[in-house]
């Protein structure tokens, strides 16, 4: 059985943003990053409400992670629309989230949006979840190369959100995990500013999460810090018996 055996998150504006439209959750066994939008503050209010939905949400019981995952992020959906529908001033707002369950030996997913979910293993970085934008569907179909797409002037808009419509589709995946795994979920504002190899070279090369985050952050708005930058890292190793 694995276990958490280190942690760390970190959470800042950045360098061109006068708020933070992102909110975590880190209380495992479960870790969130949501990413918000929309003026007035309400992009704040839907990420908040989409991170403390695990906050709020009833015992999973003996649900299956990727069925509870996606309960709860539906749910999230539901009151961040509804809030929308009834309060003028927030009307379009929305999120991303992206959301990790620790199970024994391995890790559920549910995604929505453009954060992301690495797994860094061995020294190679992975990347667990696909973007729901624009830019990676014209990637997907062949339109435009992996290169062109990280420099692509509209990678930020988004096709999938917590919050415009009273429905929404949750990716849900799970992962085998190792003895040893770090596990990586963050907003927008970390991966337009740092490259994935220079993440990887981070997370290598770092005597822990705490420090390896602090670092991530700092190099996101040494690169312009245009967006807020939220990371959140656990380390699994096996349970001592």
């Amino acid at each position: 059985m694995l276990r958490v055996v280190e942690e760390a998150h970190r959470t800042d504006t950045g360098r061109q943003r006068h708020a933070n439209e992102d909110a975590l959750y880190a209380e495992a066994p479960v870790f969130a990053v949501a990413d918000g939008m929309g003026g007035a503050q309400a992009g704040e209010v839907a990420a908040r409400i989409a991170a403390d939905a695990f906050d709020s949400a009833d015992d999973r019981g003996e649900a299956p992670p990727e069925g509870y995952l996606r309960r709860v992020v539906r749910a999230a959906n539901e009151r961040i629309h509804d809030l929308a529908e009834r309060d003028a001033s927030r009307s379009g707002m929305g999120t991303t989230l992206t959301a990790a369950l620790i199970g024994d030996d391995e890790v559920s997913f549910a995604h929505v949006g453009d954060s992301r979910a690495y797994v860094f293993r061995d020294g190679d970085l992975k990347r667990l979840t696909s973007d729901h934008s624009l830019v990676e569907e014209l990637r997907r179909q062949g339109r435009l190369t992996e290169a062109q797409a990280e420099e692509h002037p509209q990678r930020s808009i988004i096709t999938r959100a917590l919050g415009p419509e009273p429905e929404v589709e949750v990716d849900t995946m799970t992962y085998s995990a190792r003895p040893g795994d770090v596990f990586l979920l963050c907003s927008d504002g970390l991966t337009t500013m740092v490259p994935e190899a220079r993440i990887a070279r981070i997370l290598g090369r770092a005597r822990d999460l705490d420090s390896a985050l602090s670092r991530l952050v700092r190099e996101a708005n040494e690169g312009g810090g245009r967006d807020n930058i939220t990371v959140i890292a656990f380390r699994l190793d096996e349970e001592a018996v």
